[in-house]
């Protein structure tokens, strides 16, 4: 079973920076690709970025410009660098990580929470 742990959520003042990571149980070139998605209360989980093992990088409208995705290798480890952050980039992000193949396995991580205070 894979398992993806989170860690660098918290508390933020808007125009702050946070880095999440979330590091993956098992080698990530397994993986067609991780990322990380966010989902606020009353609202959809939402794509952030992605990364896929060819290293094609994805971003969502509202944070191009301001997040970073990036990854660790030999750790195993996907990172989020967030700039600029706004009070509406509070929400709970999620890591996921999917696999290869026509029915793909699927691997959330358990959320870690971010909050931007204006």
């Amino acid at each position: 079973q894979v398992q993806l742990v989170e860690s660098g959520g918290g508390l933020v003042q808007a125009g702050g920076s946070l880095t999440l990571s979330c590091a993956n149980s098992r080698n990530i070139f397994n993986f067609k690709f991780m990322g990380w998605y966010r989902q606020a209360p009353g609202n959809q989980r939402e794509l952030v970025a992605t990364i896929t093992s060819g290293d094609t990088i994805n971003y969502g409208s509202s944070v191009k410009g301001r997040f970073t995705i990036s990854r660790n290798n030999a750790k195993n480890t996907v990172y989020l660098q967030m700039n600029s952050l706004k009070p509406e980039d509070t929400a709970v992000y999620y890591c996921k990580a999917e696999g290869f193949g026509y029915n793909p396995e699927v691997y959330w991580g358990q959320g870690t929470q971010v909050t931007v205070s204006s």
